[in-house]
């Protein structure tokens, strides 16, 4: 298969295969190439890479459903159950910086392949293995290796973000994290649906499931999708983000939008079950809400996405920051009051609203650079390809965080209150953050974002 664009009258040479499905000379700011074929190539990459981003995602969540099937008979308490659902965030979310390596080193589409295939790893380890009797320890080994499916995002986006024109990133970046987001709630109602027709005895399933699904998401990459030779010329640029003050601002508040989507995703089936244990005294009682939020917050993505593309990334992160205090609140006050109804509205308003934030958020990273380096439109795409790489990986060290502050807090006070409280600073934190840096007069003068 080669990926071509036909010859136009333009004095740019077209698109062309170097050999297989490598592709040379791409400059999709050139609006009269990308109207001539570029679009279409680059549209393509874009829904396989969200089919395999999505499968990632629903192995790396694989344990936010895999715990509510560990009954009585696996002897767990509350605070292991927390612990491995923490442990394959972290793994995740460090892998993250290798796999945006990856693309440079590989090519996009030769590495959708590799780390597609390698989600068989964790879902034949949990689809055989995972029985009554089994040691803590080798669960949590087990579990640690759904880790692979969270690097899958950082060298996803990384990928997707070459093949679009600045004018298109929030939109496409916004769609392609959108979709594989959708990830945590599609295996949720697996879950669902395995508690409902085989019981809580058979969690297994739930892994099986996505096994042929692996397969063909593996033989759709190497067959529709394509790499961009210019992509292994910017392998040095994760050591010049580094140097990037801008980075660490960005991944801060990546922490606060992403880590709380997927801290939340991880984490809200126990968070039910320990807090309101007569309300949800079975885990299909907690499956049939616990796929809601990420659901929601996963499809409003590319509204961030689209939001920050007309408004400014910026403003609209700032504004997504306040909001989000004011959910935390809801819930703290729900959580006091032990009133159900606002305690779900109140999650399902942070599921949300992290899912614009994480779409507004990952729009300001190319913004940033394109307006710091103006003119070197090579620069900017380089940097800004591996501050998203860095940005994914502290965002995903963030869920970590949330699922240890749940932890800590039942394992102290027996309640969720000391988390809700922390949340709710660390949102007051982003929001100074975002105003001081991009947004203040002085900021604006500097870089408009």
């Amino acid at each position: 298969m080669t990926a071509t664009i036909p010859t136009i009258e333009t004095t740019r040479p077209a698109a062309r295969t170097l050999r297989g499905h490598w592709i040379d000379d791409w400059n999709p700011e050139d609006r009269t190439f990308w109207a001539n074929g570029g679009e279409k190539i680059a549209k393509r990459n874009l829904y396989f890479s969200i089919f395999s981003e999505h499968i990632g995602f629903s192995v790396w969540s694989l344990w936010s459903v895999m715990v509510l099937f560990l009954g009585p008979a696996y002897g767990f308490d509350p605070a292991q159950k927390f612990l491995l659902t923490a442990v394959p965030t972290l793994i995740g979310a460090l892998l993250r910086i290798p796999y945006t390596f990856a693309v440079a080193r590989f090519g996009g589409r030769n590495w959708t392949i590799i780390s597609a295939s390698l989600l068989l790893i964790p879902a034949g380890l949990a689809a055989f293995m995972i029985k009554p009797g089994i040691e803590f320890n080798t669960l949590l080994l087990i579990a640690a290796t759904a880790g692979v499916g969270g690097g899958n995002f950082a060298s996803s986006m990384a990928n997707i973000n070459a093949f679009f024109p600045e004018r298109r990133k929030g939109w496409a970046l916004g769609f392609n994290a959108g979709g594989g987001n959708i990830g945590v709630a599609t295996v949720q109602l697996v879950g669902l649906f395995v508690l409902a027709v085989f019981g809580a005895g058979n969690p297994g399933i739930v892994a099986g499931i996505y096994i042929p699904f692996i397969v063909i998401s593996a033989v759709c990459s190497a067959f529709w999708m394509d790499n961009l030779s210019q992509a292994r010329n910017e392998k040095r640029g994760m050591r010049d983000a580094l140097r990037e003050s801008h980075t660490w601002v960005m991944s801060l508040l990546y922490i606060g939008t992403f880590g709380s989507f997927i801290g939340f995703g991880f984490a809200f089936g126990q968070v039910l079950q320990v807090q309101f244990a007569t309300q949800f005294n079975t885990p299909i009682k907690a499956a049939y809400l616990t796929f809601l939020g990420p659901l929601l917050g996963s499809l409003i993505r590319p509204l961030g996405g689209a939001l920050a593309d007309r408004l400014g990334g910026a403003k609209v992160t700032f504004v997504n920051f306040l909001a989000m205090g004011v959910g935390a609140g809801v819930v703290f006050v729900a959580a006091q009051q032990r009133s159900l109804p606002l305690y779900i509205g109140g999650f399902i308003t942070l599921f949300v609203l992290s899912g614009l934030g994480n779409g507004s958020t990952y729009k300001m990273i190319p913004a940033i650079f394109k307006a710091k380096y103006a003119g070197d439109a090579h620069q900017a795409r380089r940097i800004s390809g591996a501050v998203i790489g860095i940005a994914g990986a502290v965002g995903g060290i963030g869920g970590v965080l949330v699922n240890l502050a749940f932890r800590q807090s039942f394992l102290t006070y027996k309640d969720a209150d000391a988390a809700y409280l922390a949340f709710i600073g660390f949102y007051a934190l982003c929001v100074v953050v975002t105003w001081v840096v991009y947004l203040r007069p002085g900021a604006r003068k500097t870089i408009a974002v």
